[in-house]
């Protein structure tokens, strides 16, 4: 779910009209289409500077770079992105035979970590908040543990448990949410009830909406409010009613879930769908060969900003042009697995990715031993990884955000960039986007992430979409650039050439969720917006011998 939408849930409907005001008009919203790629001094705004990027590696030669997306799934027949595929060059189609040997069956684009082997598929899962609670209560709950004798990992897992305890309680807040949101669905639902009436038309867009004509004052009243929640939603005026509807309805069931999360023990989707041993990290060839699911958006949409087809003279480009995309589906609706997270990392070091985009996130991680152990797997075979700080406006420095590059055992991952989400400084007014979370020490490197235009499912469709979730595949496409123009990079030197290559930004931003002004340097460590541009002349004077790899700071 959006960033925005999830805060606007706590508005109550009047307010979430009135700010409708505020809405960018699609005019406005066409001119800031790929803002994310353009420059400072160009083009007024703090995009990349990839034309100038592309103007130096002129006349360059490329090899291919293989890109690993671990997200919910991609739409694998979308014009931009078909032709970007990667293709397992060991494995025949659809013949239900597992050709190379991997232990995955017709793993011909990827594989899909969230299904079964007779197709059932995992849509939705639980918050991890409610699995550590419930699978660790037995084991907690009004007990007297004596921490003093808990090994490291029981260690970790207690004090998991203990705060998923405290924060299980139904808050006020989230029943407020749950009843503005309520609302606001029934005000739809009318409306919506209305114009169906009066124009006979079942689905449509905000634009499509502007264009009917209701003549009743009853349906003059329903389309005006809903043009208006529309434009103060953050889907783009070409999104559907039927998916806006569906999107608000799926974050009242989330927040009614959350309510009922101290009570209700979640279901075990591993146990009654995957039917894998959880427990076991060695059961790992589960799943199936479908790559796409019914929540495709966004990886759809983070595929695109990295990848899609530069050359075919539609859509979108994305930033690397000579990437392929290797669709690993184990991202649901809800939080992440751990196992599925490290074998999705594992398997995609294993067939070849170089660069990994990580666009996901939550707060508690029970087996992040398992996750760690992949970070450490995919650093001894020089593969990049590329994680989301996450949308919660909040210091990572000292709130919880994983995956986390501090190994539960001891060291950290040197092979891991983690990115905060920057704005467009002419829409939002501000380096920072408002929902980014941020830390001196913990987040790297800022990236485009506000009002993101890109690739969605649907075959040819595309809208703008916001978050770290899309500032990562920013900085994934750069890596993937210098990847694929400098073979003889490795990725801590690729790593370094994105973050000493930044523009650093030395007027204030503000920390998000406040109106503090700071220097970006005190949000993040490099105290600065990537700069594809930067980052390729470093990495070409890297390739000559001129820089080494310097020990990276923490």
């Amino acid at each position: 779910m959006n960033y925005f939408l999830k805060k606007l849930v706590g508005l109550n409907l009047f307010l979430l009209i009135a700010l409708a005001v505020f809405a960018q008009p699609s005019a406005e919203r066409d001119s800031v289409k790929g803002w994310h790629q353009r420059d400072l001094k160009l083009d007024g705004y703090a995009g990349i500077s990839l034309t100038k990027a592309y103007n130096f590696l002129k006349g360059k030669k490329s090899t291919t770079v293989v890109v690993g997306v671990i997200d919910s799934g991609i739409d694998t027949l979308h014009e931009d992105l078909k032709g970007v595929l990667w293709t397992n060059p060991k494995e025949i189609q659809g013949n239900g035979i597992d050709d190379d040997g991997n232990g995955y069956v017709d793993d011909v684009h990827g594989w899909n970590f969230l299904g079964a082997k007779d197709g059932t598929e995992v849509e939705k899962a639980s918050a991890e908040k409610t699995r550590v609670y419930h699978g660790f209560k037995d084991l907690y709950l009004n007990k007297n543990i004596d921490t003093n004798k808990l090994s490291k990992i029981q260690l970790f897992q207690y004090k998991a448990w203990y705060k998923a305890a405290n924060e299980i309680e139904p808050s006020a807040e989230t029943s407020n949410q749950a009843n503005a949101l309520g609302g606001v669905a029934k005000k739809l639902t009318i409306w919506d009830s209305i114009i169906r009436e009066e124009t006979k038309t079942e689905d449509y867009s905000q634009s499509e909406l502007e264009k009917l004509e209701l003549k009743s004052s009853e349906g003059k009243k329903a389309k005006m409010g809903f043009i208006k929640l529309m434009k103060a939603l953050p889907f783009g005026p070409d999104a559907k009613k039927s998916t806006i509807i569906h999107d608000l309805n799926e974050e009242l069931e989330r927040l009614k879930g959350e309510l009922d999360a101290k009570d209700t023990p979640p279901i075990d989707v591993h146990k009654t769908i995957i039917k894998d041993d959880y427990a076991n990290f060695n059961d790992k060839y589960y799943g199936n060969n479908d790559l796409m699911g019914q929540g495709s958006m966004h990886g759809t949409h983070v595929s695109g900003i990295i990848a899609a087809n530069r050359n075919n003279g539609v859509g979108v480009d994305g930033i690397a042009d000579n990437a392929k995309i290797m669709v690993i589906r184990a991202v649901p609706d809800g939080d992440e697995y751990d196992k599925d997270i490290a074998l999705a990392i594992r398997y995609a070091v294993d067939n070849g990715a170089k660069v990994i985009n990580m666009s996901f996130g939550k707060s508690f991680s029970p087996q992040k031993y398992w996750v760690d152990s992949a970070f450490q797997y995919a650093a001894s075979k020089d593969v990049l990884l590329v994680h989301a700080a996450g949308n919660d406006g909040k210091n990572i420095d000292s709130s919880d955000n994983f995956p986390s590059t501090s190994f539960l055992l001891g060291g950290r991952a040197t092979n891991v960039i983690t990115v905060g989400a920057s704005g467009d400084t002419i829409m939002i007014s501000d380096y920072v986007a408002p929902f980014s979370n941020y830390g001196k020490a913990s987040v790297d490197v800022f990236a485009p992430g506000s009002m993101i235009y890109s690739s969605l499912p649907g075959g040819n469709k595309y809208g703008f979409l916001d978050g770290t979730s899309m500032a990562t595949p920013v900085v994934v496409g750069i890596a993937a650039l210098i990847r694929s123009y400098y073979p003889n990079l490795t990725a801590l030197q690729t790593k370094q050439a994105i973050e000493q290559s930044v523009t650093v930004i030395n007027t204030n931003c503000t920390i998000p969720g406040s109106e503090t002004p700071v220097k970006m340097s005190d949000l993040c460590r490099s105290g600065g917006i990537v700069n594809a541009y930067k980052a390729v002349m470093i990495a070409d004077e890297m390739s000559k011998g001129k820089y080494g790899v310097k020990k990276v700071k923490h």
